[in-house]
């Protein structure tokens, strides 16, 4: 007996016979170390109420301060003394500008005057985005001839650059059913006659251009002679 409780076991009956002692022995359950366990469990509630108490401290910071009603009166109202900025208005923005627009400072139109094909396609792209628009140039009179017959009205072809036997450069600009009296509104010395050769400066609204006659429609402006 001493030895098996020297190793752990206990008796829990004994036996005396007339040959040999039988001993009933088993191995007692350990004792559950209870202080250890609550002082555990504390540490681990502990810790989990930190995190999550963390957790929501992030969570709050990130979120962006609502805006209040008395944060946005006072951006977006006026100083004393000071003059709201006007925006202009969708259809004022869409409008046309007043200046006309010239070779000089228009990359398309000086090219479209250098063509040497009044036919060419970018004639009718440039004709059609333009259209409405008032462009200005220096031309001249390439053809004259009288509209339908009428003895006051024509139709006027106007040339790019100045006026040569030789050469043409540009669309076929066309002044059509116009007076020369009234509807080319000069500007300056006029002469007493104009006709083929006249060299222009030439101010005019885009109207269209006909694909198949290759005549671009001009409506007059002002005109100079040069």
């Amino acid at each position: 007996m001493s030895k098996w409780e020297k190793e752990g076991w206990e008796a829990t009956s004994q036996l005396q016979g007339k040959l040999h002692t039988e001993i009933t022995i088993r191995r007692p359950r350990p004792k559950t170390p209870w202080p250890l366990i609550a002082i555990g469990s504390g540490i681990l509630a502990a810790l989990i109420i930190a995190i999550v108490v963390n957790g929501i401290i992030r969570e709050q910071s990130s979120a962006a301060p609502p805006e209040t009603a008395a944060d946005s009166t006072s951006e977006s109202a006026p100083t004393p003394g000071s003059t709201p900025s006007e925006e202009p208005s969708p259809a004022e923005s869409a409008r046309p500008a007043d200046v006309a627009i010239t070779p000089d400072g228009n990359a398309e139109l000086a090219a479209v005057l250098n063509l040497g094909d009044y036919c060419d396609v970018s004639i009718a792209a440039f004709a059609e985005k333009y259209r409405g628009q008032t462009i200005a140039f220096d031309g001249h009179i390439g053809v004259m001839n009288s509209h339908d017959g009428a003895s006051t009205r024509y139709d006027i072809l106007i040339g790019a650059g100045d006026f040569s036997e030789t050469s043409a450069l540009g669309p076929s600009f066309q002044f059509r059913d116009v007076n020369t009296t009234s509807d080319l509104h000069y500007t300056g010395e006029t002469p007493a006659t104009i006709g083929v050769g006249t060299n222009l400066r030439v101010t005019a609204e885009v109207d269209q251009y006909e694909s198949g006659s290759c005549l671009f429609l001009l409506k007059p402006v002002e005109t100079v002679f040069r």
